[in-house]
């Protein structure tokens, strides 16, 4: 009896494999076209202003100087943590009557979890900050030796 295998194949998914590296061979070939046109097509207007950094459309008053503050990184923080909080209890919320009260259950204890955190970060000082007069930052840090 004859194999596949005896007439050169690889796999069983050769032929989907061939397509698929051809295809994204065709695409890269065609970006690379568009790209050379798009260069060679293209104005070269080298301009002051076209050089300078784009802030919300006004013009840059200071130059970037050291690292950025706290409170941004917390803000952050916070949106990716409760973003994630809203994608895990949208997700609940469409699967509600298939989980019945065991589903209840989880999710209250989830949010329950989160809401202990929140308030942990509450006392400890981590959601207040405010800006000093000499225009720094002044955030409560949280030390491990606080009860």
């Amino acid at each position: 009896m004859l194999d596949a295998y005896q007439f050169g194949d690889f796999s069983p998914y050769a032929p989907n494999l061939t397509s698929l590296i051809s295809y994204g061979v065709l695409v890269l070939v065609i970006i690379g076209i568009l790209l050379i046109i798009i260069s060679a097509l293209g104005e070269r207007k080298e301009e002051k202003q076209k050089l300078l950094p784009y802030e919300c459309g006004l013009n840059a008053s200071t130059l970037p100087v050291g690292p950025q503050h706290i409170p941004f990184y917390l803000v952050a923080i916070f949106f990716v943590i409760f973003d994630i909080e809203t994608a895990f209890i949208f997700s609940w919320a469409v699967a509600f009557k298939s989980l019945g009260l065991t589903g209840w259950l989880r999710i209250t204890f989830f949010i329950f979890v989160l809401l202990l955190g929140l308030f942990y970060l509450w006392k400890k000082g981590g959601l207040n900050w405010r800006t000093m007069p000499n225009g720094t930052w002044k955030t409560s840090p949280i030390r491990s030796s606080e009860k």
